[in-house]
């Protein structure tokens, strides 16, 4: 059986997941790797099965041809990424949310992914765990009756979890579009990191079914005491006229119906469970296009446009409305705009994270 060859850029944590689970998988075979510390790159390639490697993303990747390219690697760098991907001749781009750290960029990307006609996946892949499908499976069989809210909230910062809060509940609202959102934010401390975000974001979403979104993300973040694991404490659910369902990322799953009374269960964010589906479903759909990837960009691209908008609010004042029909610089915008005051917390273990002393 021939097997999919896969470049994997970036070899730090989430790359390594990814390689070694492309590895694990006998219709993928790892046939190069990049990074720009050498030495990070021997190491993983003694484990990888000695693939080619390089420092040199384009140059590696069009000696590779890689049917496949993955990069996992810090969210200042998509836009060259998915060129030097889509100058290699791969049938599948895989990446690390967020899609974009600007609507512009966003644009950028999109564009250039849908003019080379490319697959390519975003990895929200917590949906892969049990409780996250327990859930999921509760909602579409109709227990909660008549849908009107979702949710999820998290202490991370912004451009590591917001994605995910709107991907999972869109995913429960069944990827319906929103018409518009608005949003505020608090705290500078986070704008310097490498995953740049306000210490705090809330805000509401309408989608164009009715369902309202309700999302907060950081250091002003309500506790979620089910999770112990400060990265884990992400609650993300959706409410209804008969009814509840909620998942928390590291605290198993609850609902409560009018049909099936209260329920509960396990569950935590394992990679080693959740990353095994999340390549499959890349060679199915490399297999057979009608076998489209649950975590396909056309979707991330709903949920990338959602969090956009809410910063944008945040900066600019009032709604936004979606379908975002123009690109601006996010970034550029909530530092300009978001008060040099310190971030008040939530709890007191948001004062560690977000270095308050």
């Amino acid at each position: 059986m021939s097997k999919y060859s896969v470049l994997v850029v970036g070899m730090g944590k989430r790359g390594m997941h990814h390689a070694t689970t492309f590895n694990a998988n006998p219709k993928f075979q790892v046939a190069g790797i990049c990074d720009i510390d050498p030495a990070r790159l021997d190491a993983a390639a003694a484990k990888l099965g000695n693939p080619q490697k390089g420092t040199d993303v384009a140059a590696l990747a069009k000696a590779v041809k890689p049917d496949v390219f993955c990069f996992c690697t810090l969210p200042n760098l998509r836009t060259p990424m998915i060129k030097a991907a889509i100058d290699s001749g791969a049938k599948l781009i895989a990446f690390e949310k967020p899609v974009a750290l600007t609507s512009a960029e966003l644009f950028t990307v999109r564009d250039l992914i849908r003019k080379a006609g490319v697959k390519a996946v975003v990895s929200h892949q917590h949906r892969y765990g049990t409780h996250y499908r327990k859930v999921k499976e509760i909602i579409a069989s109709g227990a909660l009756g008549r849908v009107h809210t979702v949710y999820g909230t998290a202490t991370g910062w912004m451009t590591h979890m917001l994605s995910h809060l709107i991907d999972y509940t869109c995913w429960f609202n069944d990827y319906t579009g929103a018409s518009w959102a608005m949003g505020q934010a608090a705290g500078r401390v986070k704008l310097a990191d490498n995953h740049p975000s306000p210490d705090y974001i809330g805000g509401f979403v309408q989608f164009s079914n009715g369902v309202r979104g309700v999302y907060e993300c950081g250091a002003g973040a309500p506790d979620v005491p089910e999770a112990s694991r400060w990265w884990g404490k992400c609650r993300m659910g959706a409410q209804g006229s008969e009814g509840f369902a909620e998942v928390f990322t590291n605290g198993g799953w609850r609902s409560l119906t009018k049909s099936g009374g209260y329920q509960t269960g396990e569950g935590v964010m394992n990679y080693e469970n959740d990353m095994p589906p999340y390549i499959q479903e890349m060679a199915d759909w490399l297999d057979d296009a009608k076998k489209v990837h649950q975590c396909n960009f056309e979707h991330a691209c709903l949920g990338a446009e959602i969090m956009l908008a809410l910063q944008r609010s945040a900066a600019e004042g009032g709604q936004v409305a979606l379908p975002l029909t123009a690109g601006v610089d996010e970034q550029a915008l909530l530092k300009a705009k978001v008060p040099d005051r310190p971030i008040l917390v939530s709890f007191e273990q948001n004062k560690k994270e977000f270095g308050i002393v």
